[in-house]
């Protein structure tokens, strides 16, 4: 019965792989580890409130407790409960006959406590397998949770401490339960999460896994059980065998004439008359010598001094073997929860219950010692269950309560984000009528998506030949390009760059500073290309809002971006970088073309696949362009072909014609941006703001309790500080969540695995409508095209730029 680390630490293997062939959809129907789903996915927050009844049905007799729990006052739990007796007919009869006496005993408790007119929940702990019955008609008891004790127990310690993620039972009997990751629990569906696995550990071994390790004591116990072969693993470990197990060693020693002088009496032959409280009372510290003498005398073997030091010596072996065996099955679920979560170092809590823990003079001592050797890399708190699991099965109700309101109140702000195919298609309508306003003379003026023209009449058809200069400014750092086209059989494109900075004291000083920054970075480029002579063209990509009167020239209407420079708005942008060039005095370019960044991204696909007619951005901010009929767009001369539209759609919705969409978390975001009122559906769909979304959902969540236990953390308070990039990274995390809780470590939150579940919900849905809205723009504007040309059907492709479309995942 002594059994080395080495030993321990292969039954702790074993057992880790039966848990894992009982969490498998194909294994679990012959494991004898059933690993049973509890449906309990949460452990107490705290904010737990409410009036409810449980039930604790497990023996011949049962409790009713009334729990009332008032998070206000500290935690404070109230309880008052009643014991009932099951009268031993009841035990042996019928189910309706147990299940009316257990009614009958509620009625009367509610009568006594006056709650008969309340429709309080009832959690109701059994310790066994069951199947539930309605309660008496008499009055209403709105059952809530059915709960094996193991999780009742988990339950009650995870009221007072959160970290408690195990339930562990040594007593009469022996089990244990944990929170599992949803992904590995095939029997249940969804894989985010975690729900309570009741391992029913008690059967290890059942297939005959363990049976290097029991004794013939072992299997003769067994042979007299009612259940043989059945809960092996519980037979060598529980309360309810210990005692035999001792007596069972002390006749085959006594017969052997190593005890009692070879004197075996009729009470040491009974089985049953040597219980485990019995093995408690000899290994007692102090009196456990004399302990040993009073119980062996009444068994009346007149015990010597010699056999009673034996006898205590019997009793350690067979209760040290008991706690080194729990101590490995524990060690493995510890393993499992360290696993799961990817952390070199598992800290957590252990709610424990059961007689032997409790009682046994050296059980707990001896139990924790041997589990720190088997895993030196867990720090294990327990924590007694001092109210048994009757408040358990009250926590568990009162868990499901805050959960269920908690989703509905989610859920209801949730809703607003979430766009109906019908929406989808009223914002494709409108974006098309504004189109159409921006396109038409009497109404362009007050259109807010303005339809500029960008006088670029065709897309390449692959015969383009020759060496070019382009510009790329649209932000803090702008590039300096040559590109070298070839035509002819094997078409390529060669291309040389090289990115400069623009310091914040040049983007908010003159127009003039500006330029000649720019134009001393392309010099400088010349130079590192050994080009500067000849008279090369350029065509300079300007990513800012412009007016366009030809292709060579575009006026500024605004800055955005953070730019401020002096004398550049109302002004022509390729005039100032000629002007600037001729200040140089060094070398002379022609600039051919003024295009905006959604054009430049149209062309360049368009270069690739002929069909390309509509350029789309999605990054930082969004736009559209796309080849419109020459003869709808009624602001130029000329009828005749067509001409790139630049749309500027980020400003759809600055009329007020999206605000039925927009919710408050949108307006909260428009009101503290720089340019209030303006841009509204850029704000709703674009890079720049998706992350500010999520987090003022996340602070009113907070607020509200839903999140991080109320706590918001400064981080958080911060705009901005939520980027968009996180967004994509949380919802391209399979890993468990460990990405999102890493990212929320970044922000100063401490979340638990709800908290990653609901902040990823979050970020889901505020990206899902970005795209639906996006995607809703984008068929106004193919649509327009197929109209255009009157098809019934249009094959069309679309050239798309942007970080949002490239790195987030969905």
């Amino acid at each position: 019965m002594r059994l080395s680390d080495e030993t321990l630490i292969d039954i702790m293997t074993r057992f880790k792989k039966e848990m894992k062939n009982g969490l498998s959809r194909d294994f679990n129907p012959t494991a004898t580890v059933k690993m049973l789903p509890t449906f309990v996915r949460s452990i107490p927050d705290g904010s737990e409130k409410g009036d409810f009844i449980a039930l604790d049905l497990g023996g011949s007799s049962f409790r009713i407790l009334r729990v009332q729990v008032n998070h206000e006052q500290n935690q404070n739990v109230h309880m008052e409960s009643e014991i009932y007796d099951t009268p031993e007919n009841i035990v042996h009869g019928s189910g309706s006959q147990l299940f009316d006496h257990v009614a009958e005993c509620l009625g009367d408790f509610m009568e006594k406590k006056k709650i008969k007119d309340k429709k309080l929940p009832v959690g109701f702990t059994f310790s066994f397998p069951c199947r539930q019955s309605k309660i008496d008609e008499d009055y209403d008891a709105n059952i809530v949770a059915v709960v094996n004790d193991t999780v009742g127990t988990m339950m009650t310690c995870g009221y007072d401490d959160q970290q408690c993620e195990v339930g562990l039972i040594i007593g009469t009997g022996t089990n244990a339960c944990y929170m599992e990751e949803l992904r590995h629990i095939d029997l249940v569906e969804g894989d985010e999460g975690r729900m309570c696995i009741n391992t029913e550990w008690g059967a290890f071994g059942d297939d005959g896994s363990l049976e290097d390790i029991r004794t013939e004591f072992d299997r003769e116990i067994d042979r007299g059980s009612l259940n043989p072969g059945k809960q092996l693993f519980e037979k060598m470990v529980s309360g309810m065998y210990l005692g035999e197990l001792v007596r069972l060693i002390l006749v085959k020693m006594a017969k052997e004439g190593l005890l009692f002088e070879g004197r075996i009496t009729p009470e040491l032959l009974t089985r049953g008359k040597f219980k485990t409280s019995d093995v408690s009372a000899i290994e007692k510290n102090k009196e456990g010598l004399h302990n040993a003498k009073e119980i062996l005398t009444r068994l009346g073997v007149e015990p010597s001094d010699d056999d009673c030091i034996s006898v205590q010596h019997v009793c350690t072996i067979v209760s040290f073997r008991s706690a080194n065996l729990v101590a490995a099955t524990l060690g493995a679920i510890l393993n499992r929860l360290r696993d799961n979560k990817g952390t070199p170092r598992l800290r957590t809590t252990v709610g424990v219950d059961g007689s032997l823990y409790k009682t046994h003079p050296q059980y707990s001592r001896r139990f924790h010692k041997t589990l720190r050797r088997l895993v030196p890399d867990s720090d294990v708190r327990f924590l007694l269950s001092e109210s048994g699991s009757g408040k358990g099965a009250a926590m568990v109700t009162a868990v499901a309560y805050r959960l269920a309101e908690q989703h509905r109140q989610i859920e209801e702000t949730l809703a607003h984000f979430r766009l109906t195919k019908d929406m989808l298609l009223e914002v494709k309508k409108r974006m098309r009528a504004e189109m159409d306003m921006g396109l038409r003379k009497q109404t362009h003026e007050k259109a807010v998506v303005k339809m500029l023209p960008s006088f670029v009449r065709s897309t390449p058809d692959g015969t383009e030949h020759g060496d070019f200069l382009a510009l790329d400014l649209g932000g803090t750092n702008f590039r300096v390009l040559l590109v070298k086209i070839r035509s002819g059989k094997k078409r390529t494109v060669e291309m040389h760059n090289k990115i400069y900075a623009i310091p914040i004291e040049i983007m908010q000083g003159t127009g003039e500073e500006l330029f000649d920054h720019i134009v001393s970075c392309i010099s400088d480029f010349l130079d590192y290309m050994g080009i500067k002579g000849p008279r090369m063209p350029l065509g300079f990509t300007f990513s800012f809002p412009c007016k366009q009167t030809s292709l060579d020239a575009g006026i500024l209407i605004t800055w955005t971006k953070g730019f401020k420079a002096t004398d550049c708005v109302g002004h022509d942008v390729a005039t100032l970088l000629r002007d600037a060039i001729k200040r140089r005095e060094e070398f002379d370019l022609d600039v051919v073309a003024v295009v905006n960044d959604t054009v430049g991204t149209m062309m360049t696909c368009a270069y690739e696949e002929p069909t390309c007619e509509v350029g789309l951005i999605v990054g930082t901010g969004s736009n559209a362009c796309y080849m419109e009929e020459m003869k709808n767009v009624e602001m130029l001369e000329g009828d005749e072909g067509r001409m790139c539209i630049n749309m500027e759609w980020g400003a759809f919705g600055d009329n007020g014609c999206l605000d039925d969409i927009r919710t408050l978390y949108d307006r909260l975001v428009d009101e503290y941006s720089l340019n209030a009122g303006k841009q509204r559906f850029e704000k709703m769909i674009s890079g720049m703001y998706l992350g500010e979304i999520v987090r003022n959902i996340l602070i009113d969540f907070t607020k509200k309790g839903f999140l991080f236990r109320g706590q918001i953390s400064e981080p958080l308070k911060t705009r901005g500080i939520f980027q968009t990039k996180y967004l994509s990274q949380i919802e391209s995390d399979r890993l468990a969540l460990l990405q999102v809780r890493a990212i929320l470590q970044q922000l100063g939150l401490n979340s638990t695995c709800d908290d990653s579940i609901l902040v990823k919900t979050v970020c889901g849905v505020v990206s899902k409508r970005a795209a639906q809205l996006c995607g809703a723009g984008m068929a106004a504007v193919v649509d327009k095209i197929r109209e255009n040309r009157g098809l019934d059907h249009l094959s069309v492709t679309v050239g798309v730029d942007g970080t949002l479309y490239k790195l987030h995942p969905q």
